[in-house]
């Protein structure tokens, strides 16, 4: 069953070119890694929340956009597999070298976590 690691970061918007171009050099890297998809979603229409929101979730300033993100991986076996190698990139492979492809957002603001599915309508 899909398996799906989800993330949300606050980037500071002057930066928003440089995150595409940073995501599809180290996205890549999952996609190789057994990943079956990657999602990168520029906030749109995102609500302030009265008691929370997810620009409380990362402490997103006035400058910053919230960006939620996921990898989609066949199962959870594939993504411990597979996250495993990525993080062994990350020695070894310079898209994920943070010298060559230095995050454009602060990363300890970063949330993350995995996810099983539960529901799943459509393709």
């Amino acid at each position: 069953m899909t398996y799906v690691e989800g993330f949300v970061i606050a980037v500071p918007k002057a930066n928003k070119d440089k995150f595409i171009a940073h995501a599809e050099m180290g996205d890549a890297v999952f996609m190789e890694h057994g990943a079956t998809r990657v999602l990168e979603c520029w906030q749109d229409d995102v609500p302030e929340g009265k008691q929370t929101d997810f620009f409380r979730a990362v402490e997103c300033k006035e400058d910053e956009a919230v960006v939620f993100s996921w990898i989609e991986w066949p199962d959870k076996a594939t993504r411990e597999k597979g996250m495993a190698a990525v993080m062994d990139a990350m020695n070894t492979d310079p898209r994920m070298d943070p010298e060559k492809n230095p995050m454009p957002f602060d990363g300890m603001r970063m949330i993350y976590g995995g996810f099983q599915p539960v529901v799943t309508l459509g393709g």
